[in-house]
């Protein structure tokens, strides 16, 4: 069997949005243990990172966050929002969240197994969505991205970071992650660099705010990114 190149940022039928979700969701329930108990490989960048998306929320804002995982960074930015609603593909994902939430409450938090591409979580109910490490996941980046602003509210901020993985060896997007994937181990993923994400957005009526790196480690290729749907 041939090995597929990562595939392109590029748009998705429905149909195929939900094959890639069931798929993704199968792929998260199998590794959702290990993940959990994974270290954070960047402790000072991931610290960084959540205190300048604590300076951007407000315990005015209802937020809504896609891509969740296992709740650690929902259950450290709650308090800084009146209300959180934490969403991911993986049922066994949010069963581990549920748990550290029932050891960790928070009154302004909820966990809900929701596929970001697919479900409809109300016009313009959220003063702003997060979104870590998951746009590149998305099976259709326009088509996520295209729910964002539906779901935000005017002026509202979509506060993101994500792994542009053109910026990497292309041996690892190309022939690395191919061969893992082949093997179980590594998900479908989309490959583009910061400018294709910053179009895309600009694309769907967005307006960049700011883009940062906050990596401590080595070349980072996680792009912190804050757009906001026009007031």
């Amino acid at each position: 069997m041939s090995l597929p190149a990562i595939a392109p940022a590029s748009s998705a039928s429905p149909s195929a949005v939900r094959s890639a979700a069931a798929s993704q969701a199968r792929f998260w329930d199998r590794i959702a243990p290990k993940y959990a108990a994974d270290p954070i490989a960047d402790l000072a960048g991931y610290e960084a990172t959540l205190q300048r998306v604590q300076g951007l929320l407000s315990t005015q804002h209802d937020v809504l966050e896609i891509g969740c995982g296992t709740g650690s960074t929902a259950l450290r930015l709650a308090p800084f929002t009146r209300s959180l609603l934490a969403t991911d593909v993986s049922p066994q994902m949010i069963a581990i969240a549920h748990q550290r939430l029932a050891a960790q409450p928070s009154p302004q938090l909820s966990f809900a197994v929701a596929d970001a591409e697919a479900e409809a979580f109300g016009h313009g109910a959220y003063d702003a969505v997060l979104a870590f490490n998951v746009l590149h996941l998305a099976s259709d980046l326009d088509g996520a991205l295209k729910q964002v602003v539906q779901v935000l509210r005017p002026g509202g901020l979509l506060i993101s970071k994500t792994a542009c993985l053109a910026e990497m060896n292309p041996l690892i997007p190309y022939l690395a992650v191919p061969l893992m994937r082949a093997i179980g181990k590594a998900p479908p993923v989309l490959c583009f660099g910061e400018q294709r994400l910053r179009s895309a957005m600009v694309q769907q009526g967005l307006q960049i705010v700011c883009i940062e790196r906050h990596g401590t480690r080595g070349k980072d290729i996680r792009a912190f990114v804050v757009a906001r749907k026009p007031g």
